[in-house]
Protein backbone atom coordinates (compact mmCIF):
# COMPACT_ATOMS: atom_id res chain seq x y z
CA UNK A 1 0.00 0.00 0.00
CA UNK A 2 1.35 3.41 -0.88
CA UNK A 3 1.96 6.26 1.50
CA UNK A 4 -0.61 9.03 1.69
CA UNK A 5 0.59 12.54 2.46
CA UNK A 6 -1.61 14.88 4.41
CA UNK A 7 -3.27 17.27 2.04
CA UNK A 8 -2.42 15.02 -0.89
CA UNK A 9 -4.78 13.07 -3.10
CA UNK A 10 -6.06 9.69 -2.00
CA UNK A 11 -5.10 6.80 -4.24
CA UNK A 12 -7.65 5.80 -6.88
CA UNK A 13 -9.98 3.00 -5.77
CA UNK A 14 -10.36 -0.12 -7.84
CA UNK A 15 -13.72 -0.64 -9.52
CA UNK A 16 -14.74 -3.17 -6.84
CA UNK A 17 -13.82 -0.75 -4.05
CA UNK A 18 -15.65 2.06 -5.80
CA UNK A 19 -18.79 -0.07 -6.18
CA UNK A 20 -18.66 -1.06 -2.50
CA UNK A 21 -18.27 2.58 -1.46
CA UNK A 22 -21.27 3.63 -3.58
CA UNK A 23 -23.40 0.77 -2.20
CA UNK A 24 -22.44 1.65 1.39
CA UNK A 25 -23.30 5.30 0.79
CA UNK A 26 -26.72 4.36 -0.63
CA UNK A 27 -27.50 2.06 2.32
CA UNK A 28 -26.48 4.78 4.76
CA UNK A 29 -28.78 7.28 3.04
CA UNK A 30 -31.67 4.79 3.29
CA UNK A 31 -31.01 4.11 6.98
CA UNK A 32 -30.83 7.76 8.01
CA UNK A 33 -34.02 9.82 8.29
CA UNK A 34 -34.61 12.47 5.66
CA UNK A 35 -35.08 15.12 8.36
CA UNK A 36 -32.32 15.15 11.02
CA UNK A 37 -34.87 16.08 13.70
CA UNK A 38 -37.11 13.11 12.86
CA UNK A 39 -37.06 10.20 15.32
CA UNK A 40 -37.02 6.67 14.03
CA UNK A 41 -38.92 4.14 16.05
CA UNK A 42 -41.63 1.50 16.02
CA UNK A 43 -44.43 4.07 15.76
CA UNK A 44 -44.88 6.85 13.23
CA UNK A 45 -45.94 9.07 16.17
CA UNK A 46 -42.82 10.64 17.74
CA UNK A 47 -44.58 11.11 21.10
CA UNK A 48 -45.27 7.36 21.27
CA UNK A 49 -41.64 6.60 20.41
CA UNK A 50 -40.49 8.94 23.18
CA UNK A 51 -42.85 7.21 25.65
CA UNK A 52 -41.51 3.78 24.64
CA UNK A 53 -37.91 4.94 25.07
CA UNK A 54 -38.67 6.54 28.44
CA UNK A 55 -40.38 3.41 29.75
CA UNK A 56 -37.56 1.19 28.52
CA UNK A 57 -34.91 3.34 30.20
CA UNK A 58 -36.80 3.69 33.48
CA UNK A 59 -37.63 -0.01 33.76
CA UNK A 60 -34.05 -1.00 32.94
CA UNK A 61 -32.76 1.41 35.58
CA UNK A 62 -35.25 0.09 38.14
CA UNK A 63 -34.30 -3.54 37.43
CA UNK A 64 -30.59 -2.75 37.69
CA UNK A 65 -31.18 -0.87 40.94
CA UNK A 66 -33.07 -3.78 42.46
CA UNK A 67 -30.37 -6.22 41.38
CA UNK A 68 -27.67 -4.10 43.04
CA UNK A 69 -29.72 -3.74 46.24
CA UNK A 70 -30.42 -7.47 46.36
CA UNK A 71 -26.73 -8.18 45.78
CA UNK A 72 -25.68 -5.81 48.58
CA UNK A 73 -28.13 -7.38 51.01
CA UNK A 74 -27.18 -10.85 49.77
CA UNK A 75 -23.66 -10.49 51.14
CA UNK A 76 -25.04 -10.62 54.68
CA UNK A 77 -28.48 -12.23 54.40
CA UNK A 78 -29.81 -15.29 52.56
CA UNK A 79 -31.38 -14.58 49.16
CA UNK A 80 -34.98 -15.12 50.32
CA UNK A 81 -34.53 -12.81 53.29
CA UNK A 82 -32.91 -10.12 51.12
CA UNK A 83 -35.88 -10.26 48.75
CA UNK A 84 -38.28 -10.04 51.70
CA UNK A 85 -36.43 -7.00 53.04
CA UNK A 86 -36.78 -5.24 49.68
CA UNK A 87 -40.47 -6.13 49.46
CA UNK A 88 -41.00 -4.84 53.02
CA UNK A 89 -40.11 -1.27 52.17
CA UNK A 90 -42.98 1.14 52.61
CA UNK A 91 -44.25 3.43 49.90
CA UNK A 92 -43.11 6.36 52.04
CA UNK A 93 -39.52 5.06 52.14
CA UNK A 94 -39.48 4.40 48.40
CA UNK A 95 -40.83 7.88 47.64
CA UNK A 96 -38.27 9.47 49.98
CA UNK A 97 -35.40 7.60 48.29
CA UNK A 98 -36.68 8.68 44.86
CA UNK A 99 -36.98 12.30 45.99
CA UNK A 100 -33.46 12.35 47.46
CA UNK A 101 -32.03 10.79 44.28
CA UNK A 102 -33.84 13.37 42.17
CA UNK A 103 -32.52 16.27 44.25
CA UNK A 104 -29.00 14.86 44.00
CA UNK A 105 -29.09 14.41 40.22
CA UNK A 106 -30.82 17.64 39.23
CA UNK A 107 -28.17 20.15 40.35
CA UNK A 108 -24.69 20.48 41.76
CA UNK A 109 -25.92 22.16 44.98
CA UNK A 110 -28.42 19.31 45.39
CA UNK A 111 -25.66 16.74 44.96
CA UNK A 112 -23.51 18.57 47.52
CA UNK A 113 -26.38 18.74 50.04
CA UNK A 114 -27.34 15.08 49.61
CA UNK A 115 -23.69 13.93 49.61
CA UNK A 116 -22.98 16.00 52.71
CA UNK A 117 -26.05 14.59 54.45
CA UNK A 118 -25.01 11.03 53.65
CA UNK A 119 -21.49 11.71 54.87
CA UNK A 120 -22.84 13.19 58.12
CA UNK A 121 -25.16 10.21 58.64
CA UNK A 122 -22.30 7.77 58.01
CA UNK A 123 -20.02 9.57 60.48
CA UNK A 124 -22.85 9.70 63.04
CA UNK A 125 -23.50 5.96 62.64
CA UNK A 126 -19.79 5.20 62.98
CA UNK A 127 -19.62 7.23 66.17
CA UNK A 128 -22.51 5.25 67.61
CA UNK A 129 -20.85 1.98 66.57
CA UNK A 130 -22.66 -1.11 67.81
CA UNK A 131 -25.87 0.75 68.61
CA UNK A 132 -26.25 1.90 64.99
CA UNK A 133 -25.54 -1.63 63.73
CA UNK A 134 -28.16 -3.04 66.09
CA UNK A 135 -30.75 -0.42 65.04
CA UNK A 136 -30.09 -1.13 61.36
CA UNK A 137 -30.43 -4.90 61.87
CA UNK A 138 -33.72 -4.40 63.74
CA UNK A 139 -35.08 -2.21 60.93
CA UNK A 140 -34.13 -4.79 58.29
CA UNK A 141 -35.72 -7.57 60.37
CA UNK A 142 -38.95 -5.56 60.52
CA UNK A 143 -38.83 -4.93 56.77
CA UNK A 144 -38.28 -8.66 56.15
CA UNK A 145 -41.34 -9.51 58.30
CA UNK A 146 -43.43 -6.97 56.38
CA UNK A 147 -42.18 -8.36 53.06
CA UNK A 148 -43.09 -11.96 53.98
CA UNK A 149 -46.68 -11.04 54.81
Amino acid sequence: MGKIKLGGKAPKLSSKGEDAAVAAKQKLKQALPRDPLELNGPSPNPATNLLIADLALRSTTMLASRAVQRRLLGTKYPTRKAAAILRGRTLRESMFHTLVARVATRSVPGAIIVGGGLLAKTLFDRAKGRQAKHEGDEKLQEMARDGEE
